[in-house]
């Protein structure tokens, strides 16, 4: 099911993002929009790192300041560092960030 409520807000400085990340998950790549059981809008990330002194959350910082196309230190972990559900702040021009994020979004989406 594809939620139609985006996972991220936009703020000031950028974006902050809501994550679901599988670890372990054989690729780097962001797998679209998922709706949680409570309601919410989550974006699915996967990577190939295990779950174990903050490689996975490393290797997300870096998958997804590249997929947006914004230096490393733009892209900050607020929350959920031992969890499956994160909060991630991009900094930068929210509307780029916002647009990007929904072309990635689609083009996962559109691959299940």
């Amino acid at each position: 099911m594809v939620a139609n409520k985006e996972p991220w807000r936009y703020s000031a400085a950028g974006i902050s993002i809501a994550l679901r990340v599988t670890p372990r998950g054989g690729r780097d790549d962001i797998d679209g929009i998922e709706q949680l059981a409570d309601g919410r809008s989550v974006l699915k990330v996967r990577v190939r790192a295990i779950a174990d002194g903050g490689e996975a959350n490393k290797a997300v910082l870096v998958l997804l300041a590249k997929s947006l196309g914004v230096p490393k230190a733009s892209v900050k972990l607020l929350s959920g560092a031992t969890s499956r559900l994160k909060q991630i702040a991009v900094d930068g021009d929210p509307a780029r960030l916002g647009e990007a994020l929904r072309k990635l979004a689609k083009s996962t989406d559109q691959g299940n």
